[in-house]
């Protein structure tokens, strides 16, 4: 038996500190880009900060997934539109905590932000997702326009593909979705209108896979539909993310 125990021991090794320090070095570097890909611990300077409040929406491959169940059609005539007739009271408080759509975004988007009342936004810093510039905002006639809530899918785009045959409330349901509002510079909203992602996308390529996810996410919630040109511009930003 004590042989036995002898030749035991000399058949055990052990790592020396230096090697194991690299053991454990690679079995971590293995781990993160298995489990967070090859940009962990990589940032992007130059894209703008995604508000985690609008999440949930779909990945890329669940957006193709989600874009190719959707139904594809042309446009329907904007007959019997009407914002608020449509789409409710702008800015409603749809979810009865005193503060008005507007003003829930503005806290949700902007950086140190100030408000009163625990809710109208009077100053903050947005950096728009759309451009990536950074805005002072300051409440007021002449300055509050320069940062506006932009409706992802805009509420006229989802009257023509499918809006008009939702009820009054859903169609207030949409236009007060945190999924379908982002806030943004009052240029690139104006720029924007009601134009599609066929004929409209933010000048900032790098938030570009966010909006047209949200964009999928919105019409299959609702259950609108997409144009081909719509299609096709959607799947060329999506199978590039």
């Amino acid at each position: 038996m004590p042989r036995s125990r002898a030749r035991s021991s000399r058949g055990r090794r052990t790592l020396s500190p230096a090697l194991t320090l690299i053991v454990l070095v690679a079995i971590a570097l293995y781990v993160a880009w298995t489990y967070l890909g090859p940009s962990a611990g990589v940032t992007d300077a130059t894209a703008p900060t995604v508000p985690d409040a609008a999440d949930p929406r779909f990945s890329a491959a669940e957006s193709l997934a989600a874009l190719g169940a959707l139904p594809v059609k042309g446009k329907s005539p904007m007959t019997g539109y009407d914002r608020e007739g449509s789409f409710g009271s702008a800015w409603t408080d749809v979810d009865d905590n005193g503060c008005d759509t507007r003003n829930d975004i503005l806290q949700r988007d902007l950086e140190e932000y100030v408000a009163r009342d625990a809710c109208v936004v009077v100053t903050g810093t947005l950096i728009s997702p759309y451009t990536g510039d950074s805005i002072d905002f300051e409440r007021g006639i002449d300055t509050s326009a320069e940062v506006q809530i932009d409706h992802v899918v805009a509420l006229a785009n989802a009257w023509q593909t499918g809006a008009v045959a939702l009820t009054k409330a859903e169609r207030t349901a949409l236009a007060n979705d945190p999924l379908n509002l982002f806030a943004v510079d009052g240029a690139s909203n104006s720029q924007k209108g009601a134009g599609d992602a066929a004929t409209w996308l933010p000048s900032s390529k790098a938030f570009r896979c966010v909006y047209v996810e949200h964009q999928v996410a919105v019409k299959a919630k609702y259950e609108l539909w997409v144009t081909k040109a719509e299609k096709a511009a959607m799947s060329r930003i999506l199978e590039n993310c």
